[in-house]
C-alpha cells in the first residue's frame, strides 16, 4: 500500500512549488480548496466521513499533481465525488457541481471550462491514477470517540472537551496534518489542546498503569509534549 505520510521538506517540494507557487501561498490554496469540500459536503448534507475522505484525496493528489494545471476548485468536486462512492454515499457529479457553483465567484466557476460534469469526470482518472486507485482513509474521529470513553471524570466537562476536540479536527482538514501524522496521533494531540483549552485536567482512565504518566501514553509511545505543540500550533494557526 502506499506511505502518505510526509516530511515537512518532502511538502516544500510538491509539484506546485516547483511550478513557481511559494510555499505559504500552496497552503492557502489548499486551505480554501479544502474549505469548498467542507462548504459542498454541508450543503448537501454529506457525512463527516465522506467529506474527510475527500480532503484526504484532495491533499494526496497534490502531493504529485501542480496547482498551477489542475484548478483547486475542479479538483475539490471531483474528490468528493470520488469519496462519495468510495464511502457508500454516492451523489451526481452535476449536483456536486451545482453546489460549487453557489458557492463561487464566476471567475472561479470559469476554470471548470464549457462543460463542467465532463471536467470532473475526465479528472477522476486523474486522480485514481495519482492516488494510486487508494480509496481507503482512516480518520481521527473514531480516535477520538474510543480515547474518550476510557476517560474518568465529570461527563459534562468530558463532553464538552469531545466537541471542541471534534471541532479543531474538523478545521485540522484545511491544514496538511494529515499528511504528516496518522490519525490517532491527531486525534490524541487535539484533545490534549482541547482540555488545555477547556481546563479539564486528565487524571483517571481504564486501563491506567503504574508506569503511565498521561492517559494516551496506553495508546502511543514517546509520544512528547513537542509533537503536541506542533500539531496543535498548526490548528491555531488557521485561527
Amino acid at each position: 500500500m502506499p506511505n502518505w505520510y510526509f516530511e515537512i521538506d518532502q511538502l516544500e517540494k510538491t509539484p506546485s512549488i516547483k511550478d513557481g507557487i511559494d510555499y505559504k501561498t500552496e497552503l492557502q490554496l489548499r486551505k480554501t480548496g479544502a474549505k469548498l469540500i467542507l462548504d459542498i459536503g454541508h450543503r448537501m448534507g454529506l457525512g463527516y466521513n465522506t467529506v474527510a475522505t475527500g480532503v484526504a484525496y484532495f491533499h494526496r493528489f497534490y502531493m504529485f499533481q501542480s496547482l498551477k494545471v489542475f484548478p483547486r476548485h475542479v479538483t475539490a468536486c471531483c474528490c468528493l465525488f470520488l469519496a462519495g462512492k468510495a464511502e457508500e454515499t454516492p451523489k451526481k457529479c452535476k449536483d456536486i457541481i451545482e453546489s460549487a457553483e453557489a458557492l463561487l465567484s464566476k471567475e472561479q466557476f470559469s476554470k471548470f471550462g464549457a462543460d463542467p460534469v465532463e471536467e470532473v469526470m475526465t479528472l477522476e482518472k486523474i486522480l485514481l491514477q495519482t492516488i494510486k486507485y487508494d480509496l481507503e482513509v482512516e480518520h481521527p474521529y473514531k480516535y477520538l470517540l474510543e480515547f474518550a470513553k476510557c476517560l474518568k471524570g465529570n461527563k459534562e466537562k468530558i463532553q464538552k472537551m469531545l466537541q471542541m476536540a471534534w471541532t479543531f479536527v474538523n478545521d485540522s482538514l484545511c491544514t496538511t496534518l494529515m499528511l504528516q501524522w496518522e490519525p490517532q496521533i491527531v486525534a490524541i494531540a487535539l484533545m490534549y489542546l482541547a482540555a488545555k483549552l477547556s481546563r479539564f485536567k486528565i487524571t483517571d482512565w481504564v486501563g491506567k498503569q503504574p508506569q503511565h504518566s498521561n492517559w494516551w501514553d496506553m495508546y502511543v509511545e514517546d509520544l512528547t509534549k513537542q509533537h503536541f505543540e506542533d500539531i496543535c500550533h498548526q490548528v491555531l494557526d488557521l485561527y
